[in-house]
């Protein structure tokens, strides 16, 4: 089922993000980072963007550290340039489209992750009502006690307060983009191979709801191109497939707002579509004849055992999700408990 085949797909990018964003909040102190990013100006978009870049998540694995740095007080254009340029390209997607794809790709992608970074954050912050970002969804626990050691600050921040928060829309995502792949048809492209524009428009509609991380996007838009895609439309696949799924927009509008998620969307769609039509008629085609040496080694290899390690990751980020609402039941119907005791009391 595809619902399964995605859940494979991104628990380990999950699992790496959720433990990630725990270290963050264990380890790294809010006075380090918060204050460079909390006010709406050019400098905290500068460091979301730059500090984005070379992170390994996709656009779900990003979704738990956009939302921890909503929680620490980050400013609406900080997040949406911290998620904008994560999930597009880091260092080893980087040289894994070089291989495949040639060098202008790998040149152009860090480069559009960086200016539509800029855009983004820029605009939400021009067009936010707040000067800082306040805490839109309620936080369970404000710091876990300080009688626990570091590394269970960790596990219970990562895989517990961010799971309750944010796992259930996650899985929603999911489900529905499991529904789109089952229903796309497979011929949808070979018919509109004359027209590139037409091209963007469908590979968007196609790249905005479905998940696809940096390097899985890579021999998918190779696949397109040897079908006779436009450049500038695999490109737009690129850049959105990652960037965008029906997982991170559920989650960034019902934590952040229609607002950011409208501005968002409307920036990865410009900025997709802009630098589509750049790649398509002013760079020469020549530049970007791709290199598909072992492309087909490469799609083909280790399939077996990523297959078994993503299942197992699955089975644990599962069993994860369901300890945390059983946590959350549990604090639910102890809090229950101690107000019956307490009325009983008076």
């Amino acid at each position: 089922m595809p619902f399964i085949l995605l859940i494979n797909e991104m628990s380990p990018y999950l699992l790496l993000a959720f433990l990630f964003a725990g270290f963050m909040k264990a380890y790294i102190p809010k006075e380090k980072y918060v204050g460079r990013i909390a006010k709406p100006n050019f400098t905290s978009v500068l460091w979301a963007t730059f500090a984005g870049i070379p992170l390994p998540f996709c656009s779900c694995g990003v979704i738990p550290m956009g939302s921890s740095l909503h929680k620490e007080g980050a400013s609406k254009g900080a997040i949406v340039s911290f998620l904008t340029s994560t999930p597009q390209t880091n260092i080893h997607s980087i040289i894994a489209t070089y291989s495949l794809l040639g060098l202008p790709f790998a040149i152009i992608r860090p480069i559009v992750a960086i200016i539509s970074s800029f855009t983004g954050g820029i605009t939400a912050n021009k067009l936010s009502t707040a000067a800082v970002l306040k805490n839109d969804i309620e936080i369970k626990t404000e710091d876990v006690k300080n009688n626990k050691s570091k590394m269970l600050q960790v596990f219970h921040y990562g895989f517990v307060e961010m799971l309750q928060d944010i796992g259930k829309w996650l899985l929603f995502g999911i489900f529905f983009a499991g529904i789109l792949a089952i229903f796309l048809p497979d011929d949808l492209f070979s018919t509109y191979l004359n027209n590139p524009m037409l091209n963007m428009l469908i590979v968007l509609l196609i790249a905005l709801p479905t998940y696809t991380c940096a390097i899985g996007s890579i021999p998918m838009a190779a696949v397109l191109l040897m079908k006779g895609l436009s450049p500038g439309a695999a490109f737009v696949f690129l850049m959105a497939g990652p960037v965008t799924s029906i997982a991170s927009m559920t989650v960034i509008g019902k934590t952040m707002g229609k607002r950011i998620l409208i501005i968002y969307m409307a920036n990865i769609v410009i900025n997709a579509l802009v630098f589509g039509l750049v790649i398509d008629y002013l760079i020469p085609s020549s530049w970007l004849t791709m290199n598909m040496i072992n492309h087909n080694l490469l799609c083909g290899s280790s399939i077996e055992s990523i297959s078994i390690f993503n299942t197992i990751c699955s089975i644990i980020f599962i069993g994860l999700i369901i300890n945390a609402y059983f946590q959350k039941y549990l604090e639910s119907k102890k809090k229950k408990c101690n107000n019956c005791c307490s009325k009983n009391l008076v």
